[in-house]
């Protein structure tokens, strides 16, 4: 209103209400300042009728109040003017809310056609103003009798009685009267509690566990109820605070942990916010409270109990949710804590989002810092065992196996498994490269990866909400790392040669060292295992060393080779007890640990008796080729005797001919189709492995597969049981037939001394020591025949046994083995029933 124009508007428009002629000479001195004042602050203040704001009503109103009134040309002039007023509204200037001057217009017309109940001349325009103050020495009833009806507020609603004015005065005159405390004292008393601090009148009660008014207050009940309502806020308050104080006061403790100080943190800067929502409160709290049909002039910035409820319904809902978090995190910490305050934040509402996206922000700041640090740096910042990854103190070659495991209690639903475990993995790398290779190029590998996804390795460099960020960090840092410590295991600790050393020696892939060394060591290890020296071993494993190609081999790996005698009892024999073993060294203890060795243990036992037997039999064989037995005596003398012989010797003959075909094809079976075939698939998954759990992976299935190929799982140890019966049979075979041709070659030796004691006159043989020695070879060849009898059938039952079992076994390459075996049919047609 400070346009000059519109003033003077206002001016006319005063002039033209007070006088009827509109003359300002009529007027009194002292009334048009008054008058104006009124106006002016009339026209400044927000109020609004109670009436829809509607342009042609009102207009039509008008018409129909002067049509009634007899005044029908006026009523015409009013149309016309409406009119014009209507067509100008889209000119420059024009005036825009007409209603609102249609409506100010008809309300003037009607308070002066409005009998007043004060004679001042002020009210034949303009409604009586009390300007001046009011005397002090007046009460307030008497004041009242000099006020107009309408309490100086001008009556634009339709109530021309003033009955509405009337009927809240009286109704805030009754609720005085109820009322045994003051709506102000009632607001301080909850901004009190909203402190946590006990009021005048509302107070908290321990039996009830809330903020409540005594019983005996009189207040009336709408604001009973709202105080109850307002009072939640203290009750949250309360207990948000009362958490925080009691986590910092037990801090550090690990019940709390870093992550619950920073969740405590956060609590707190909210809490601060709220303490200055209440400042602002507790000023506006000093002002007065109008009462209904009070004077114009109190503040607009009071605080009543619907301004109150309206100013802390969003720290309500902010408080509610600290508390439903305090609630939920009391007997949580790290990880697990985080986690349960990002499950809160799948809300729709943005204003929650909102708040619990700063919430997480700052009590998660310490996981990710603990993330970032092992991932980046291997060290795990963890004094309260708070992050998902947790270490254990073990030896260096059991660190990669068993050092670190991750906590599921702690794992936050916000990081998923599968990053999980990447995250555990490449902390593990870095701490591998320096514990058990001594490495420092992980470093660079580490900032490498920072540098690729635009993050630093400073310290704040993640944080929540930037998960994918997160994941690309941990898989780039994961794909360099690995890899550096492949290229370490590969290049400095030759992971692939010492795999094949183990493979040429204890796996028995060097044929010349193994045959070399099994016929040094045979005499030896066929005395009984406790007369035997493991010195006197070594020093023969030296030997069969340098006899064989092995001596090519790099001293590193020889030196690792040494001679392993197992526990014994009595009755064991050197070969029962004899092995070899391989010294895997930090880091290669890793792959090559206790538990593995013992399988590589079994293998070469399994090995050692398979090539014992193969040895055995060749031996068996020089024994009964036919350039050692040609001169046998029975062979020259005695018909009966040499026929059955011949017979024997044939039989022994078919026998080791059925066990060597045995033995070859078995033998063949193990050395090609499993340990090469094995080495051919784990050389080239060792090429492609990624990390050191692909390369430990692919060890172990390499291992496994020739554990489980070669009958030496669990799920063969009844064929198993067979074979080794089977073997077991061909070296009882080997013992009997060095005996048995150790009687005969005696029995020879024996004929050709008594062939020297020839009678000169008969020319013939001592006829009682020959028929002595026939008969006497005769028994012996009985014997023998009945041992072989019992031998040939035991073996053709456990070999019968053998095939019929070898279909059931669950690995598909034992079916070649059958097909080898059996590739004629003869052992199938021998047992059909089978």
């Amino acid at each position: 209103m400070d346009d000059p124009q519109i003033l003077d508007l206002i001016k006319e428009l005063v002039v033209r209400l007070l006088s009827p002629t509109g003359s300002p000479s009529r007027i009194a001195a002292d009334e048009l300042p008054r008058a104006l004042r009124f106006a002016h602050r009339l026209l400044s203040s927000c109020m609004a009728p109670s009436i829809a704001p509607d342009e042609l009503a009102m207009a039509e109103s008008i018409k129909r109040q002067m049509a009634s009134s007899g005044r029908s040309s006026e009523a015409l002039a009013f149309a016309d003017l409406h009119t014009k007023l209507s067509a100008r509204s889209a000119a420059p200037g024009a005036i825009r809310n007409r209603w609102a001057l249609l409506y100010l217009l008809k309300s003037l017309s009607d308070s002066r056609r409005r009998e007043t109940l004060l004679t001042s001349p002020a009210n034949i325009g303009l409604p009586a103003l009390p300007l001046d103050p009011q005397p002090s020495h007046q009460s307030p009833t008497a004041a009242k009798k000099f006020l107009p009806p309408s309490g100086g507020i001008l009556l634009v609603s339709k109530d021309p009685e003033n009955i509405r004015e009337i009927a809240l005065r009286e109704y805030a005159d009754l609720v005085m009267d109820e009322s045994e405390a003051t709506e102000s004292a009632i607001v301080r008393d909850i901004l009190f509690v909203c402190q946590g601090i006990d009021g005048r009148y509302v107070r908290f009660d321990k039996m009830a566990n809330c903020y409540d008014l005594p019983e005996s207050l009189k207040l009336p009940r709408a604001m009973k109820t709202m105080v109850r309502k307002l009072c939640e806020l203290g009750w949250l308050f309360r207990k948000v605070r009362g958490f925080i104080t009691e986590s910092m006061s037990c801090f550090p403790a690990e019940e709390i942990g870093t992550v619950g100080q920073a969740f405590c943190s956060a609590l707190q800067d909210e809490l601060s916010d709220y303490y200055k929502l209440l400042a602002v409160l507790e000023s506006h709290s000093s002002n007065p409270i109008p009462t209904p049909g009070s004077i114009s002039g109190v503040p607009g910035n009071y605080l009543s109990m619907r301004r109150l409820q309206v100013w802390l319904a969003e720290p309500t809902v902010r408080m509610r949710l600290m508390a439903v978090l305090v609630d939920g995190c009391r007997a949580l910490r790290g990880g697990a804590m985080a986690g349960a305050i990002h499950e809160q934040a799948h809300h729709g509402d943005p204003l929650v989002q909102d708040f619990m996206g700063r919430l997480l922000l700052r009590a998660c700041s310490p996981l990710f810092e603990m993330v970032r640090s092992w991932v980046l740096e291997g060290e795990l910042e963890d004094m309260f065992s708070e992050f998902f990854i947790q270490s254990q103190a073990v030896k260096a070659e059991a660190l990669w196996q068993e050092g670190y495991q991750i906590q599921a209690a702690m794992l936050p639903s916000f990081i998923s498994p599968s990053l999980a475990q990447r995250i555990l993995r490449t902390g593990k790398s870095i701490n591998f490269l320096k514990v058990c290779c001594e490495d420092t190029g992980w470093a660079a590998a580490a900032s490498e990866a920072a540098a690729h996804v635009g993050k630093t390795t400073r310290r704040g460099g993640i944080v929540y909400g930037e998960t994918d960020a997160l994941e690309a960090l941990v898989v780039e840092a994961a794909k360099r790392i690995d890899s550096h410590l492949l290229n370490v295991i590969h290049k400095h600790y030759r992971f692939k040669d010492h795999c094949l050393a183990i493979k040429r020696y204890l796996l028995l892939g060097q044929g010349d060292f193994v045959q070399y060394l099994m016929d040094i060591v045979g005499p030896e290890l066929s005395e009984p295992a406790n007369t035997i020296s493991s010195f006197q071993l070594a020093g023969l494993l030296e030997t069969a060393i340098r006899a064989s190609n092995a001596q090519y081999d790099d001293h590193d790996i020889l030196d690792r080779l040494k001679v392993k005698m197992m526990e014994h009892s009595d009755g064991d024999r050197g070969w029962d007890v004899f092995s070899l073993e391989y010294d895997a060294r930090v880091p290669l203890d890793t792959v090559f640990t206790a538990i593995v060795m013992k399988k590589y243990l079994k293998i070469f036992n399994f090995l050692w008796k398979l090539r014992r037997v193969e040895h055995a039999l060749v031996g068996v064989w020089k024994m009964m080729k036919p350039n050692s037995i040609i001169s046998c005596i029975f062979t020259k003398e005695g018909a009966s005797v040499k026929t059955q012989f011949v017979s024997i010797l044939r039989r022994c003959q078919v026998l080791w001919n059925e066990m060597n075909h045995f033995v070859t094809n078995f033998q063949y079976y193990i050395m090609f189709e499993v340990l090469e075939v094995s080495w051919a698939h784990f050389s080239e998954e060792m090429d492609a492995a990624r990390d050191l759990d692909d390369l430990l992976a692919a060890h172990d299935k390499y291992l496994n597969s020739i554990v489980e190929k070669s009958l030496l799982g669990e799920r063969s140890l009844g064929i198993f049981k067979i074979l080794f019966d089977l073997f077991d049979l061909i070296l009882r075979f080997r013992r009997h037939a060095e005996r048995w041709f150790e009687s005969i070659f005696e029995l020879q030796q024996r004929g050709r001394g008594k062939s020297r004691t020839k009678n000169k006159e008969h020319g013939s043989w001592l006829d009682g020591g020959r028929k002595a020695i026939m008969q006497q070879a005769g028994q012996f060849l009985k014997l023998m025949s009945e041992d072989l009898d019992k031998i040939a059938k035991e073996y053709s039952t456990s070999l019968d046994a053998f095939i019929y079992q070898l279909p059931m076994q669950q690995h598909v390459d034992l079916k070649f083995l059958l097909f080898r075996l059996d590739f004629t049919e003869y052992y199938t047609r021998l047992s059909p029933s089978k």
